[in-house]
C-alpha cells in the first residue's frame, strides 16, 4: 500500500470519526447552538480549511451567521445578523439554488455581500445547503484566505456535515413541538374538568339538592298530611328524571354512547346526518378500530364538520376513514373557501394534539379558494 493510499484511508477514517462525534452530539439532544459550534470545529479540522460558518436564511432575504471557527490568524466571517444575500457569493448562490455551491476567487466580484466577504479576508468558499423538513433553512460554509483553495470533492464533504446540522434542528424542533403539545393537552384537560364541574354544579347537582329538600318535606308530611306527601312524590320523581337526563347528557359529551355501543361507523353516520352542510361518507373500515383511535376519529370529524358549517361556506363535505395493516387514516374534505389555519385558538389545534399524542400525524391543507382537507394518520397499537 502506497503512502498516498494510507494517507487517503486515514483521512476517510478521521472524517467518519468526526461525523460520528457530531451525530452522537445530535443524538444526545444537545441544543442547536452547541451543534453549530461543534460542527464548525469538526469541518475545519477534517477538511483542513481555514475557517467555517453556519448561517441561517431569513424570510426578509438576509442571513444570520450563527457560529464560526477559524485557524489562528485565518480570516472568518463574523457572527452577525442582517447580512445580505446578494451577488454571487457562495452562500447567496445556495440560497437561490438549494444545492452546494463554490466561489474559487472573490476578487472583483460585485455586490454588498462579496464586498463584506473580501473585507473579512476571505478569497474562496464552498457552501452546502441545510434543509429541514424539506425546506431550505441555511448553509454550512467553508472559507479560505487563498483563492482556488478547495479540492473538487469539498462540496460533498461539507454537505455531509450540513445534513447532521439539519438533523439537530429537526430533533430540536420535534422536542419543542412535543413539549408545547403536552402543555396544551394538560391545559385542555384542566379546562374540561372545570367545565364538567361547572355543569354538574349548575345542573344535576342543583336538581339533586332540590330533590333532597322535597324528600325532607315529604318526610315531615307523611303522618300529618299524606295527600300532600303523595303530591310531592310526583315532583320528586320529575326532579330525579331531569337530573338523570342531565347526567346522561354530560356522559355523552365525555364519550358518546353510540361510539362505544355501536362503533365508529354508526357514530359517523349520526354526525353526518346532523351536519347542516351536505356530508357524505365515502369510506369506512370493515372492522372495529381500537377505542382510542375511534374516539380520535370521532372528535376529528365532529370538529371538522362544525368548522365547515361555521366558516367554510361549503356546500359539500366528504368523510373517509380507511384502515391499513398497521395504520388508520381519516380524511375530511370540503369545497369551501379554504384559508383555515392551525392557530393556537383553533379547535383543530386540540385535535392535532390528540392525534399527535397517539403517535400520529395531523395535516391541514387549506389554500384560499380550494377548500380544506384535514388528514389524521395514526399508528394502530400492536396486538
Amino acid at each position: 500500500m502506497t503512502t498516498a493510499m494510507v494517507a487517503r484511508l486515514s483521512a476517510i477514517a478521521e472524517e467518519q470519526a468526526a461525523l460520528h462525534r457530531v451525530a452522537t452530539l445530535v443524538a444526545s439532544g444537545a441544543e442547536p447552538s452547541q451543534v453549530f459550534e461543534r460542527v464548525c470545529v469538526e469541518v475545519g479540522a477534517v477538511l483542513g480549511v481555514k475557517s467555517t460558518n453556519v448561517t441561517r436564511f431569513e424570510s426578509d432575504g438576509t442571513q444570520t451567521v450563527l457560529a464560526g471557527w477559524s485557524m489562528p490568524g485565518a480570516p472568518v466571517f463574523p457572527v452577525s445578523v442582517g447580512v445580505p444575500l446578494d451577488g454571487d457569493a457562495a452562500v447567496a448562490k445556495v440560497s437561490r439554488s438549494g444545492r452546494a455551491e463554490r466561489v474559487d476567487d472573490y476578487a472583483g466580484m460585485e455586490g454588498v455581500l462579496p464586498g463584506r466577504v473580501r473585507a473579512a479576508g476571505i478569497a474562496s468558499a464552498v457552501a452546502a445547503p441545510i434543509k429541514v423538513g424539506g425546506r431550505l433553512w441555511g448553509a454550512m460554509v467553508a472559507s479560505s484566505g487563498e483563492p482556488y483553495s478547495f479540492p473538487s470533492d469539498t462540496e460533498s464533504r461539507v454537505a455531509g456535515f450540513a445534513q447532521l446540522v439539519a438533523g439537530a434542528l429537526a430533533s430540536a424542533d420535534a422536542r419543542e413541538k412535543l413539549a408545547a403539545s403536552r402543555a396544551r393537552i394538560v391545559e385542555a384537560g384542566y379546562a374540561e374538568r372545570k367545565r364538567l364541574e361547572r355543569n354538574l354544579h349548575d345542573g344535576a347537582q342543583q336538581r339533586l339538592v332540590s330533590l333532597a329538600l322535597v324528600l325532607g318535606e315529604i318526610t315531615t308530611k307523611l303522618d300529618s298530611d299524606p295527600a300532600a306527601a303523595r303530591g310531592l312524590l310526583g315532583a320528586a320523581r320529575e326532579e330525579l328524571a331531569l337530573a338523570l337526563e342531565e347526567l346522561r347528557e354530560l356522559g355523552r359529551g365525555i364519550h358518546p354512547s353510540i361510539l362505544g355501543e355501536h362503533g365508529l361507523s354508526s357514530a359517523l353516520e349520526m354526525l353526518t346526518a346532523r351536519s347542516p352542510v351536505m356530508a357524505e361518507i365515502t369510506a369506512l373500515p370493515r372492522t372495529r378500530l381500537p377505542e382510542s383511535i375511534e374516539a380520535a376519529v370521532y372528535y376529528l370529524v365532529a370538529e371538522a364538520l362544525t368548522n365547515v358549517a361555521r366558516h367554510s361556506a361549503a356546500t359539500h363535505v366528504t368523510v373517509a376513514v380507511t384502515r391499513f395493516e398497521n395504520r388508520a387514516r381519516a380524511e375530511i374534505r370540503d369545497n369551501g373557501v379554504g384559508g383555515a389555519r392551525l392557530g393556537a385558538g383553533s379547535g383543530l389545534r386540540g385535535l392535532a394534539d390528540r392525534v399527535e399524542a397517539l403517535g400520529g400525524r395531523f395535516v391541514l391543507r387549506s389554500r384560499r379558494g380550494t377548500g380544506t382537507l384535514v388528514i389524521a394518520d395514526m399508528p394502530l397499537p400492536r396486538t
